[in-house]
C-alpha cells in the first residue's frame, strides 16, 4: 500500500515559528507532526510513502533519515518551485502504480482511522474517496454536497456562499483513474487538487466522514492541537 504525504508548504501563517522549523516538524504534544503521520501510516499497513519537500528541506530529510520507522520506505521529491498538490501527484505518477493510494495533506492532525478509510474505498471503488469533516468556517474550505448514498454531487473550493458545512479534510484514497481527470493542458505550472481536479470528479467520489481534524496552519489551531485534541489522536 502506498501514500503521498504533502508537506512542502511554507507555513507563512505560523511565522516566526516556521522561519527556522518546517511546519511538518512542529511538535504536537512533544512529537513532530510528521512523526505522528508516520505512525498512522504504519498502523494502516502503508509500506511506501512519497514526501515532497521545499522549505527547509534539509531538516525534513534529516528527520526522515533518523526517525522514519523501519517498516516504511520513504521517497523524497524535492520541489525547487512548489507544484501544488495535484502538480506533485502528476510529476510522480509512476510512483503510485495500479493500486489505490492515500493522498494526505501533512499539515492536518486527525483521529481518522486510515485502515477503515481504505477499506471503505475498496468496498465501493470510486475514483476518489473524499474524507470530510464539519467545518466551523466552510467559506474557508473546499465544500462538498453529499447525497443520501454518500455520493458527492457538488464540490466548490472556498465558496462565498457554502451550500453545506462538510469540508474536504485533505485525507483521501484515490484510484489510479484519478489521473484521467487532471487537466491535459493546464493554464499554470501549479496544479491544485481542490481547484483543478476534485471538481471534475463530481458524481465519481464517495464521502467518508471523520470527526476530528485540525489544520495546524494558524497559531490558534496549532495551540488547539497541542491542548484540545482527545487522547488517542497522537501517539
Amino acid at each position: 500500500m502506498k501514500a503521498v504525504l504533502l508537506i512542502a508548504g511554507l507555513g507563512t501563517r505560523l511565522r516566526p515559528l516556521t522561519d527556522s522549523v518546517p511546519k511538518c516538524l512542529l511538535p504536537i504534544n512533544g512529537k513532530p507532526l510528521l512523526g505522528i503521520w508516520f505512525d498512522k501510516l504504519v498502523t494502516a499497513g502503508v509500506s511506501e510513502v512519497l514526501i515532497n519537500t521545499h522549505w527547509l528541506a534539509d531538516q525534513v530529510t534529516d528527520y526522515i533519515e533518523k526517525h522514519c520507522p523501519p517498516e516504511l520506505k520513504v521517497s523524497v521529491f524535492h520541489e525547487q518551485h512548489l507544484l501544488g498538490s495535484a502538480g506533485t501527484l502528476a510529476a510522480n505518477r509512476d510512483f503510485f502504480g495500479d493500486q489505490p493510494f492515500f493522498i494526505i495533506y501533512g499539515d492536518n492532525l486527525s483521529d481518522v482511522d486510515l485502515a477503515d478509510l481504505y477499506a471503505s474505498h475498496m468496498q465501493h471503488r470510486p475514483v476518489l474517496t473524499l474524507s470530510t469533516f464539519e467545518a466551523e468556517f466552510p467559506e474557508r474550505c473546499g465544500i462538498a454536497e453529499i447525497d443520501q448514498q454518500q455520493i458527492i454531487q457538488g464540490f466548490i473550493e472556498k465558496p462565498k456562499t457554502p451550500l453545506s458545512n462538510r469540508a474536504a479534510a485533505g485525507i483521501y484514497v484515490a484510484d489510479k483513474k484519478i489521473f484521467d481527470y487532471f487537466p491535459q493542458h493546464p493554464n499554470s505550472s501549479v496544479l491544485d487538487l481542490g481547484f483543478d481536479v476534485i471538481p471534475r470528479l463530481v458524481g465519481k467520489m464517495r464521502n467518508y466522514s471523520i470527526d476530528k481534524l485540525i489544520d495546524i496552519g494558524t497559531f490558534e489551531n496549532y495551540q488547539k492541537a497541542n491542548g484540545d485534541m482527545p487522547e488517542g489522536v497522537h501517539p
